[in-house]
């Protein structure tokens, strides 16, 4: 992303109260933005979007991209140029209890959002957030590519394939001959620091390290595409800018570490104490203990080929340099330290090392 091309852009995000909704902010904020953000309340407690102050410092709506009236209508007020859209029920295990909930929002947002972009003249350029899992999963050892089939197994995965689904619809159907840009963009596990999620490996480490008691990991044979939140981040506002001025890139991308980062649970969690463990002079360690849960993808992988191809992209910070990254916001949060400071510092040390 070029923040020069940002400044006094006006950007609407969904999801914007969330964990990769916060930093997206903070990055927008800092580069000039007039950022409009659309979510419900933020989903933890405690949580990123507050801890930050973010409510201050931009335009924030409180609603539900279910509600396709109130969408609409800030839509209108807005007249937003470009869209992020980031809302979701984005936990695995949540789906299982909640699918109608999870189908609702995941699927219903995306048409809400879409249909809210082909009522307002003044967008250019549409991201659309999905995620690794919507690919078939066949526990294949190489990566998959954009144009294997779409077909996840639990109501999560599924949900975010109609959502690609309902995405190539709309292009077809109103957008193809208009000037609005639309990019689905699938990326892999995020972790970074101010994740307080339920049921996320980081968030349980961090958890386990403020109680002092050994980190409870359900399946440490997994393997996961692990890559810190400002990489993806990165990369949607890259592929939102380079679109808005140029209509032929827009299409469907895969964002993910290189293949030695593509470690398993097991690995990132043994990192984590030992990085952990540098920096705090503790004896942190884990314990392997399956929970009986659902079904959940084993291995998987992504080839990112295509958005190494289109524009010239690489990672910028391995699996070690994002664990550093992470233990230094969770040590600054417990330090009741502004976090914010940390973030800002983060966010230029990543562009300064993409350059």
């Amino acid at each position: 992303m070029r923040e020069e091309f940002y400044k006094g852009k006006k950007v609407l995000l969904t999801g914007h109260t969330g964990f990769k909704g916060a930093w997206m902010c903070h990055m927008l904020i800092e580069a000039g933005a007039d950022v409009t953000g659309y979510a419900l309340e933020p989903p933890t407690e405690p949580s990123i979007y507050a801890l930050t102050g973010l409510a201050e410092k931009m335009h924030s709506v409180i609603g539900d991209i279910r509600d396709l009236e109130h969408l609409q209508k800030v839509f209108s007020e807005v007249q937003p140029e470009i869209v992020i859209h980031l809302a979701a029920q984005p936990i695995v295990r949540e789906s299982y209890k909640n699918p109608v909930y999870t189908y609702e929002t995941n699927v219903m947002g995306t048409v809400n959002v879409l249909e809210c972009v082909r009522m307002t003249s003044s967008v250019r350029s549409v991201v659309n957030v999905t995620t690794d899992k919507v690919y078939r999963n066949k526990e294949w050892q190489w990566g998959y590519r954009e144009n294997e089939e779409l077909n996840g197994y639990d109501p999560y995965s599924n949900s975010k394939s109609c959502s690609e689904l309902v995405t190539s619809s709309y292009i077809n159907s109103f957008f193809a001959d208009r000037d609005i840009a639309v990019s689905t963009v699938r990326a892999g596990n995020v972790i970074g620091g101010g994740d307080f999620a339920v049921d996320r490996i980081i968030p349980d480490c961090i958890r386990a390290a403020q109680a002092h008691t050994d980190i409870v990991v359900r399946n440490p044979f997994s393997v996961r595409p692990y890559q810190h939140v400002l990489e993806p981040l990165a990369v949607y506002l890259m592929i939102a800018e380079e679109q808005y001025k140029d209509k032929k890139c827009a299409g469907s991308y895969n964002v993910g570490p290189d293949e030695s980062d593509c470690l398993t649970t097991g690995e990132l969690v043994t990192l984590f104490c030992k990085k952990w463990n540098q920096k705090t002079n503790d004896a942190l360690t884990w314990i392997d203990q399956y929970d009986g849960g659902p079904h959940e993808a084993n291995f998987l992988k992504l080839d990112c080929s295509k958005l190494k191809a289109e524009f010239h992209w690489k990672p910028v910070w391995n699996i070690e340099m994002a664990m550093e990254q992470i233990i230094e916001w969770s040590l600054a949060y417990f330090a009741n330290e502004d976090v914010s400071v940390c973030m800002s510092r983060q966010i230029q040390q990543f562009l300064n090392d993409a350059m």
